[in-house]
């Protein structure tokens, strides 16, 4: 059965050879031979379209099927994104809110520990903890936090802090990020969730996130985080300003990364949501597009697997951000995790995003199914807990018994938080903040604190 299916597979590749430009067909012939193709050759790949479009989801469909097989993962988890106050602007973010202003959240630590006890209830092995940069933050801040998940939940894997969320702490603790990223270990954080990458290139990213961490400090926290044993995923946000060249720059540079440390357990592409991202919706940004059109989302996929196959194998596709029928679609263009049930998600869903912000198991394996493929639960660094029958199953999690109607005044939602008064940051941010003390000696390296 596998020799006819290589028959047919080589009789169709041969066909398609013979109409594609001549390019993109040797280069989709050196993916399929087990190359690295470079930069240049990724930048054709995303200008496909037509038939080349086609080849090109053959070819990482094909890819993904020979590196992981037909197994589609999901974790059951949680985010709990504890504060929407920030000190930076990115133009791309329609969560964060000034200290001052009304829409201002904070949730407390017992309330972090309480959804996390909740989760782990219903059956998440995760939380995903990530926030804005509240001002004047204790510099321990994330590691008193964590600790406290940890004394609650000894066994739950927390997922935490991004490298912008990381260099903010090791500046506001005056250490080294080394320093700071040993005492997020020591305390309890398993994994770093490797967002505020959005494009790796410091003059796309003055335009839409002037004051973010820059390229090298990004490499500098994910590397030190991998030299001390702690695993990352690695993302991309497009669909703004950036070109076919700066996509392909961003993931060679991914793949040079992973060479050298072997760290990134995940590849996750996430579309621009513009609705209500402040440099789409007053146009501060001169040439900014209304996100990923569907064609390019399926390109960002198909030239993801193409890029990184030798050495990431898993490429996470977004219910959230393209909705759960298209993430469907896009499994078969080189994707082979189905992200995580979630229970709650703000930061989408306050850029506009209309997906919902939880995903029960049984639905995703619904899905999953429906493409001929196999479901799995995972672990957050992808050990298989359950591996389900092709065709069916009667295993229920306690997130599936969970009724839609009233899950949401359970779990609460973004919108009804920013308007709760017993959450508001300037009542609380005393919980969070120290008073200002003059610096003195030398400065800690660093972003500027407020």
């Amino acid at each position: 059965m596998a020799q006819q299916r290589w028959l047919a597979l080589d009789g169709l590749w041969g066909r398609l050879l013979d109409q594609l430009d001549r390019t993109v067909a040797r280069i989709l012939d050196r993916a399929l031979s087990g190359e690295d193709i470079t930069v240049e050759e990724g930048e054709r790949l995303f200008a496909a379209e037509g038939l080349e479009l086609n080849a090109l989801i053959l070819v990482a469909d094909e890819l993904r099927r020979r590196r992981v097989g037909d197994v589609v993962t999901y974790v059951i988890n949680r985010n709990i994104n504890f504060t929407n106050v920030c000190i930076k602007r990115c133009g791309f973010c329609a969560f964060s809110r000034g200290h001052r202003e009304e829409e201002a959240y904070f949730l407390p630590i017992d309330e972090v520990v309480r959804r996390a006890q909740e989760a782990w209830e219903l059956g998440a092995t995760e939380v995903c903890i990530q926030a804005g940069l509240p001002p004047k933050m204790r510099g321990d801040y994330y590691i008193e936090l964590t600790k406290a998940i940890k004394r609650a939940l000894p066994d739950i894997h927390i997922h935490g802090f991004s490298p912008e969320e990381v260099w903010y702490g090791a500046t506001r603790a005056r250490c080294s990020v080394a320093d700071y990223l040993q005492a997020l270990k020591d305390a309890g954080v398993g994994s770093l969730p490797g967002t505020s990458a959005e494009i790796l290139d410091d003059d796309v990213r003055r335009r839409i996130s002037p004051g973010r961490i820059t390229v090298a400090q990004w490499v500098d926290v994910i590397t030190t985080a991998h030299q001390l044993g702690i695993p990352t995923t690695a993302t991309i946000m497009y669909g703004h300003v950036e070109t076919n060249r700066h996509k392909a720059a961003h993931l060679a540079l991914i793949r040079d990364i992973q060479r050298q440390t072997g760290g990134f357990t995940e590849f996750v592409p996430l579309s621009f949501v513009a609705e209500e991202a402040p440099m789409y919706r007053k146009q501060l940004v001169p040439g900014i597009r209304p996100g990923a059109t569907g064609a390019e989302v399926l390109k960002m996929y198909a030239v993801s697997r193409i890029m990184l196959n030798n050495w990431i194998p898993n490429l996470q596709v977004s219910w959230v951000k393209e909705g759960p029928k298209f993430a469907q679609v896009c499994l078969n263009a080189g994707c082979n995790d189905f992200m995580g049930t979630l229970i709650n998600e703000s930061i989408s869903t306050a850029a506009g995003a209309q997906y919902g912000q939880r995903l029960k198991p049984r639905e995703m394996r619904r899905l999953i199914r429906d493409i001929g493929r196999i479901p799995a639960e995972r672990t957050t660094t992808y050990q298989i807990r359950r591996l389900f029958p092709r065709d069916g199953d009667d295993h229920y999690d306690p997130l599936d018994l969970i009724d839609d109607a009233t899950a949401e005044a359970r779990f609460g939602s973004y919108h009804a938080l920013v308007h709760r008064p017993d959450v508001r940051f300037r009542e609380l941010r005393h919980l969070v903040q120290v008073p200002v003390v003059p610096a003195t000696g030398e400065r800690a390296a660093g972003p500027a604190a407020e």
